[in-house]
């Protein structure tokens, strides 16, 4: 990559930076309602799979802390210091040992094959480069271990579908450089990195959708 597609990265992912900054505080007040509609049970599922050194990718503000089986060796990175922040409080008040880092998923600062469950929910919507960060959890995700998926995706429902390109439309217009793509769908992408899917479970007109994939031993 030559300096100047370095320098065009490093301003798209400073824009996405400063959003989550900014969204940082009012964060978990805005998705509790979400959740609860929409995305109820996702994070519980996601966590209840984990086994073994469990690396979080996009950890915001911790919110899958508490769903996590009782003495997870966790780690986790995000992007964003001020949502790591609240990350970093909601694990003390916790009393969970969990090692967060500020850092970008798509060069993860971790050696190849040094965990056995990868984890990201809501988040791969938001990344620059989706293929890049799914290329690097299969990077540091051991033979044999697992990658946990739970996000929005592109709905299969079509009237779901144009809202959302809609809403995609507005978020455009008000918060450009934010990162959100809601036409995004994952599954494609882990399978064509070599994972071999294990669970897929789509609700909600197509637009939420949980996943279990391995690395082959």
């Amino acid at each position: 990559m030559g300096n100047s597609e370095h320098q065009a990265e490093g301003v798209v992912l400073e824009g996405i930076r400063r959003h989550w900054d900014r969204q940082a505080r009012g964060y978990d007040r805005s998705m509790g309602a979400l959740e609860r509609l929409v995305f109820a049970g996702g994070r519980e599922w996601v966590c209840s799979r984990v086994r073994g050194r469990t690396l979080e990718v996009a950890v915001g503000t911790g919110r899958n802390l508490a769903c996590y089986p009782p003495g997870t060796e966790l780690s986790g990175i995000d992007l964003s210091s001020e949502m790591l922040a609240v990350a970093r409080r909601r694990a003390r008040d916790l009393g969970i040992d969990a090692d967060l880092r500020e850092g970008d998923a798509q060069r993860l600062p971790y050696a190849d094959a040094s965990f056995d469950t990868v984890v990201c929910t809501l988040s791969l919507c938001s990344v620059p480069d989706m293929e890049a960060v799914i290329a690097e959890m299969y990077r540091v995700v051991r033979p044999g271990g697992v990658l946990l998926l739970f996000d929005h995706v592109r709905p299969t429902f079509a009237p779901l579908r144009w809202f959302l390109l809609g809403v995609q439309g507005l978020v455009n217009l008000l918060e450009p450089g934010n990162g959100e793509q809601m036409m995004r769908r994952p599954l494609p992408a882990v399978r064509a990195q070599g994972f071999v899917i294990g669970e897929s479970e789509r609700t909600k007109g197509g637009m939420v959708e949980r996943l279990a994939a391995r690395r082959p031993a």
